[in-house]
């Protein structure tokens, strides 16, 4: 079926039926007396609606066989061997599981026929299971070239805000690479998804309520990123070059006295895929650069105390950015049951920002300081992944085992030049962290008659040693006795199993994780607020999903789900980062794991040429995890801490509707409204004297609208024009104003489908600015952010 008519975003809900899942069928023919297994028998696939034959297979020495390739539909299954009576069944094929066993098949030397046998199974709804939306990278073209944040903006049901993509309005999302947490996208609080080129990327799964196979962590859901990797015999691959500019004009002239903004920003992102595969070997080869100038932040700020004092600032912040990955391995088939994996990712980021933040009064007549800095960070990762699969004789039997090694390192150093009207001082800090994560992890799946037995268990050590130097000038502002050595240990021993079932008219999938974790927080003993600290817990995570077929095209689907956020090294972070040198954000040891429950309905129908999905939701969740702001000091400096604020709901609902109004224009609608709700609450903070805040109950009614269009054009021409509405939210303290952007992308396919060029616009408008309101004991700011949202690319790539 082609992809290239369809919406984007509807391939996210409808991969199966763009592109045809298909199932295998197996199983085993014996002798009803003797109770041998028959070789050689030949077992034929016919349409149930016309008896026509569809594929066939005979049973191997052993008496199994096995059929793949196998649309969802209503079979005959026809099963002869000479001297035998042959049999006929009704086959109903699904795609809930992708392997169907339909065990023994007993024939009989009589003329007596069997009693027919039926095998129910049914075609594949929303993303399989209403739980997973696929999205092909590739396809957006108005997002090609940049990195995989941008790429994940107009996609349905995701925000990004400050750097981070949100799900239903919620951040607290696990970010998986090829189904594994690594040190590259964060274990716990993601990371680093603005500066991992999209090119590298074959496509992205969002998982909204995940099973107990995967990690409890993420409240919101999981985003398992898939890097590219061919499978092709031979050799064959890919090359791409990408070249851009951003911020084209200023939006928003400086306050005085400072270095200009960045402007008409370059970014440049060269590909390549390598893939070469013979006889029973395949070696694969990912690498990607991607080379950006960015006006990172250009964030104003009115901070207006209870006595009156007026403070304007402005946090602008020049940013060059250099980042490489490259990922390569081998796929080894050692024989017909086993097979072995080796790969391995290397990754470097490279940060200079150059930043300026002026401090002046009410009017802007009087500059109190001028606090310039430069940022120079280096971030490296390596990634060492050995999987080995065991295929047992019946298709779908598998058992897989698999060793996964992390190690990062952030090298992050900051230089300061704090002018003031009387002196200037010059101070430092040095940061160094270095990571190590192991991960072990053994699956099973077994395929039943009517669905799959999936266990598995999983243990991961990880350690995180830090030390923060600071260099303190001449009347240096910073906390010099906030700095020394700190070291996060964390243990993770978990095991799961999920039952899955299926008939005519009912799916069922039942699971439950068991985790214990073990957290221990070592602290220099001459901090000056902080001690070691640490926690542990033995919890149970359910999930359990039940549908209902009402007919082919109308599903109704309730899933319940338990998760949890365990508060990431950086969340109890014990240093004052001064990148701000007036809000400064600190960790907090003392922080909590947030336990989240989710329910969901969710219901389904299609036609023809669109469908229709609604999903309701509602999540709880206690001891919320956010940062607090509070001003406690006659120095006006405000400090943004890491806390659990008790008990916050966020109940919803979202909508697609998705048509092919012709065959040169389709169109997808995602429009998710909800209601959030953050109960009072009232925290401790610690840092740097202990003071007590208290806020009252918040409430509002948010959402976003996303309108994707498609256009198929003559010459081969594919024309992506989006747009994105975010409509008003609260946070913790405060609230954000709406967002407005229209995204826009041309494609052409060149060199008889080989080659690509392509050109887009991310925020053509230019009209995506961050407006936020913070409320604390004694003050309140406003800021607004108008940081470089607004970038245009060429493109050309080719296959060979």
């Amino acid at each position: 079926m082609r992809i290239e008519g369809l919406l984007i975003v509807a391939y996210l809900f409808l991969a199966a039926m763009a592109q045809g899942q298909t199932v295998t069928v197996s199983g085993k023919v014996a002798d009803k007396a003797a109770k041998e297994t028959l070789p050689f028998v030949n077992v034929v696939l016919k349409a149930e609606k016309d008896s026509s034959f569809v594929t066939g297979t005979v049973t191997n020495i052993d008496g199994l066989f096995s059929i793949s390739g196998v649309n969802p539909s209503n079979y005959y299954l026809e099963v002869s061997y000479v001297g035998y009576v042959a049999k006929r069944q009704s086959l109903y094929v699904g795609s809930l599981s992708s392997f169907l066993d339909v065990g023994t098949i007993s024939l009989e030397m009589s003329s007596e026929q069997l009693e027919e046998v039926v095998i129910e199974a049914k075609q594949d709804a929303v993303g399989g299971k209403m739980d997973k939306k696929t999205f092909s990278v590739e396809d957006n073209i108005s997002q090609s070239g940049g990195s995989v944040l941008q790429s994940m903006q107009n996609l349905p049901g995701v925000t990004v805000q400050d750097g981070k993509v949100q799900l239903r309005g919620n951040d607290k999302v696990a970010v998986l690479i090829d189904g594994k947490q690594t040190a590259l996208t964060g274990f716990g609080t993601q990371t680093g998804l603005d500066n991992i080129p999209a090119s590298a990327i074959e496509k992205i799964e969002i998982i909204n309520n995940p099973s107990a196979k995967y990690d409890a962590n993420g409240n919101a859901g999981i985003i398992n990123i898939i890097f590219k990797k061919e499978e092709k015999n031979g050799l064959n691959g890919k090359v791409g070059l990408t070249g851009g500019l951003g911020a084209l004009w200023v939006r928003k002239e400086n306050l005085p006295t400072i270095r200009p903004q960045y402007q008409a920003t370059p970014k440049v992102n060269p590909t390549l895929s390598l893939n070469y595969r013979k006889g029973k070997v395949n070696l694969f080869l990912q690498a990607d650069y991607l080379y950006t100038q960015t006006l990172n932040k250009n964030e104003f700020v009115t901070r207006t105390y209870d006595d009156g004092t007026v403070i304007q600032q402005q946090t602008k912040r020049n940013r060059d950015t250099h980042f490489a990955t490259a990922k390569a391995g081998i796929d080894w088939n050692i024989d017909n049951a086993n097979s072995l994996t080796v790969s391995g990712l290397f990754g470097t980021e490279k940060i200079l920002d150059n930043g300026d933040e002026p401090f002046f009064n009410s009017d802007l007549t009087n500059r109190i300081r001028l606090w310039k800095f430069l940022e120079d960070e280096l971030k490296t990762t390596v990634l060492g992944t050995v999987n080995f699969q065991h295929k047992f004789k019946e298709p779908g039997h598998i058992l897989k085992a698999g060793v996964n090694y992390t190690f990062h390192r952030e090298n992050e150093k900051y230089f300061f030049e704090n002018i003031n009207p009387t002196f200037t001082g010059n101070d430092a800090f040095k940061l160094l962290s270095d990571e190590q994560v192991i991960d072990l992890t053994t699956d099973y799946t077994k395929p039943l008659k009517y669905g799959r037995l999936e266990a598995g268990i999983k243990f991961r050590y990880r350690n995180i040693p830090t030390n923060m130097q600071f260099i303190p000038g001449i009347n240096s502002p910073l906390d010099t006795n906030a700095g020394g050595w700190a070291t996060y240990n964390e243990i993770i021993p978990a095991a799961y199993g999920t039952y899955v079932f299926e008939n005519k008219k009912f799916e069922a999938e039942a699971g439950i994780r068991l985790e214990y974790v073990g957290v221990q927080y070592k602290v220099n003993p001459d901090h000056n607020t902080y001690q070691s600290s640490g926690y542990d817990y033995i919890q149970p995570f359910p999930n359990v999903r039940l549908a209902y077929k009402i007919n082919d095209r109308n599903k109704l689907t309730v899933f319940y789900n338990r998760r949890v956020d365990r508060p990431n090294e950086v969340d109890i972070r014990i240093f004052p980062k001064y990148d701000d040198a007036e809000i400064i954000k600190v960790g907090n040891p003392a922080l909590r794991p947030q336990f989240t429950n989710l329910f969901e309905l969710g219901y389904k129908t299609s036609w023809k040429s669109g469908y229709f999905y609604a999903a309701a939701y509602h999540k709880l969740a206690d001891a919320t995890i956010t940062r607090i702001s509070s001003s406690v000091d006659t120095t006006r400096l405000i400090y943004a801490i890491f806390q659990n604020a008790g008990r916050s709901y966020n109940t919803g609902l979202e909508l697609v509707l998705s048509q092919d109004v012709a065959k040169w224009y389709s169109f997808n609608l995602n429009l998710n409204g909800y209601y959030n709700i953050i109960e009072s609450y009232s925290v401790v903070n610690k840092y740097p004297v202990e003071n007590t805040f208290t806020a009252p109950r918040q409430t509002v009614f948010s959402g976003s609208a996303k309108l994707n269009n498609m256009f198929k054009l003559p010459k081969k021409f594919d024309v992506q024009l989006t747009f994105v509405y975010l409509a008003p939210d609260i946070i913790p303290q405060g609230t954000i104003s709406s967002r407005f952007s229209i995204d826009f992308g041309v494609k052409k396919t060149i060199q008889k489908g080989k080659g690509e060029l392509f050109f887009n616009a991310t925020d053509l408008a230019n009209t995506l600015v961050l407006k936020q309101k913070i409320k604390g004991d004694g003050f309140q700011y406003t800021s607004t952010n108008y940081n470089e949202t607004q970038v245009f690319r060429l493109g050309y790539s080719y296959k060979f």
